[in-house]
C-alpha cells in the first residue's frame, strides 16, 4: 500500500513540475529569438561608448537584446514586453545603461 501511495505521490509531482515548461514552449506565436529592440538616446550612446572606449559613432542607437535586459534598461515590465513581442516584436527606449547592455552593444559592433 505505501508503494502505491509513494507511485501514486511521484507521478503527481512530475506532472507538477513538468506543466511549467510544456506553458512555456507552448506558445508558437512568441518570436523564436525573444530579443526587444532597444533605442539609445544621444547620451547613453555616449555612456556606452565611454565605457567601450570607442567614437561614439561606432555605437548603434538601436540594438537587440533579450527581454530581461530590455526591461531593466527601459524600466518595463518584462511580462509587458513578453505580451508585446508576439507578433511584431517588442520595442522600448532606454533610460539607463548596464553591463549587459555594454556587452551587447560591444558584441554587435565586434561583428561590424
Amino acid at each position: 500500500m505505501n508503494i502505491l501511495k509513494a507511485s501514486a505521490a511521484a507521478l503527481g509531482m512530475t506532472t507538477l513540475l513538468a506543466t511549467p515548461i510544456y506553458a512555456q514552449t507552448a506558445n508558437p506565436t512568441v518570436n523564436a529569438n525573444n530579443l526587444v529592440s532597444v533605442s539609445l538616446s544621444e547620451s547613453l550612446v555616449e555612456n556606452v561608448a565611454n565605457d567601450l572606449d570607442v567614437n561614439v559613432s561606432q555605437i548603434p542607437v538601436t540594438i537587440e537584446v533579450p527581454i530581461g535586459v530590455a526591461a531593466n534598461v527601459c524600466n518595463v515590465a518584462a511580462n509587458v514586453l513578453a505580451s508585446d513581442n508576439k507578433s511584431d516584436g517588442a520595442e522600448c527606449n532606454a533610460e539607463t545603461t548596464s553591463q549587459a547592455l555594454t556587452q551587447a552593444v560591444q558584441k554587435q559592433i565586434g561583428s561590424q
